[in-house]
């Protein structure tokens, strides 16, 4: 058997206060409050009333102003109320609703209506958490869903650069940790890792035997290649979704410089996306400390002093100190996701 559901009655007169408990009590498991304050630190506890009876001629803090605070407050806004009070007139009837009730008795009650009307409202209210809950799982699952086709999309480019999954993680993790360090908001962060992943996509667009040269490209080769921002942001397109739009600006502008040399737009400065200025440093710092079939990986300790000459002209400064505020953090991922074996041959 299913526990009880809970009705939180507010009334300052204990009368009124008996009278609904004594209606309710065999159905609900029944909380009282004979002041608005308690209501409200009722409410905003654990467990949350399923229900509220509210008077609204109480002293210090009368209904309106309950249900205003409730309404208010994201943790008890879904919360139903009804006003149960002896004022009679129409506009006393409609502010409540305005307020944000859901009914409305009038007193003296009718034992009959208020068991009604609760009910009522209490299968309302389990319908709209059932669907609630129901659109949240289908939202995570679309968003899980859309978060393993972009990470799969990245590591396709990854194979087309004889790179190793692993890559993509340890860069999109470091990106994460450079946001974090410049105090953005967490949500904003995860999406930067979320969205990493597709900074090279347009690599797909680029011929195999270029991106597989084991020698320097030579300069019609190194045009071709400065072009795979661009196709990265034209497979990526234009879409309304957060995730998309983010990955689209990194895709787009992570080879740009913050002198304003780096390609395809020659931007500079604060012209240039946060998100891929982040992603540059994490993306040249996991290149540079990794093997790949056309170098070894450098020293840790190298890799540093190339990203620190470069403050100023390749990368955002401001960045690159955030950076250090987080190495100790990145090499912990490093060590994490290190490479099991050397990348594969370009044969494979």
């Amino acid at each position: 058997m299913s526990a009880k559901q809970t009705v939180l009655v507010v009334d300052d007169t204990p009368e009124n206060i008996d009278v609904l408990s004594g209606v309710l009590r065999d159905t609900y498991k029944v909380k009282v409050a004979a002041n608005g304050e308690k209501a409200l630190r009722i409410a905003g506890g654990d467990p949350k009333p399923d229900i509220i009876l509210l008077d609204i001629m109480m002293p210090e803090m009368d209904g309106y102003e309950v249900c205003r605070r409730l309404k208010a407050d994201p943790v008890t806004a879904p919360i139903p109320v009804i006003f149960v009070t002896a004022k009679t007139e129409v506009a006393d009837e409609q502010m409540g609703f305005e307020l944000g009730a859901v009914d409305y008795i009038t007193k003296p009650i009718s034992p009959s209506i208020v068991k009604a009307r609760v009910h009522a409202q209490l299968a309302l209210y389990d319908q709209s958490r059932e669907l609630g809950r129901l659109v949240a799982e289908r939202t995570s699952e679309l968003n899980e869903t859309r978060l393993a086709v972009i990470s799969r999309l990245g590591r396709a480019a990854e194979f087309k650069d004889n790179e190793t999954g692993l890559h993509v993680i340890r860069m999109s993790r470091y990106s994460q940790l450079i946001a974090e360090a410049i105090r953005v908001a967490d949500d904003w962060a995860e999406l930067l890792l979320n969205a990493a992943p597709m900074h090279d996509i347009g690599k797909i667009g680029i011929p195999d035997r270029i991106l597989q040269k084991p020698a320097k490209l030579d300069a019609d080769e190194w045009a071709i290649m400065q072009r795979h921002p661009a196709f990265g942001a034209e497979i990526i397109g234009d879409h309304p979704s957060d995730l998309l739009q983010l990955s689209r600006e990194i895709a787009l502008a992570h080879h740009e410089k913050w002198n304003g040399s780096g390609y395809p737009q020659g931007l500079a400065g604060a012209d240039i996306p946060i998100a891929a200025r982040i992603v540059a440093i994490a993306d040249v710092f996991d290149a540079l400390t990794t093997e790949r079939p056309y170098k070894k990986a450098w020293s840790v300790e190298d890799a540093v002093k190339l990203i620190d000459e470069g403050a100023g002209q390749h990368f955002d400064p401001t960045l690159v100190g955030a950076f250090h505020e987080v190495l100790e953090a990145i090499l912990q991922v490093k060590d994490t996701y290190a490479e099991a074996h050397a990348p594969r041959s370009a044969a494979l």
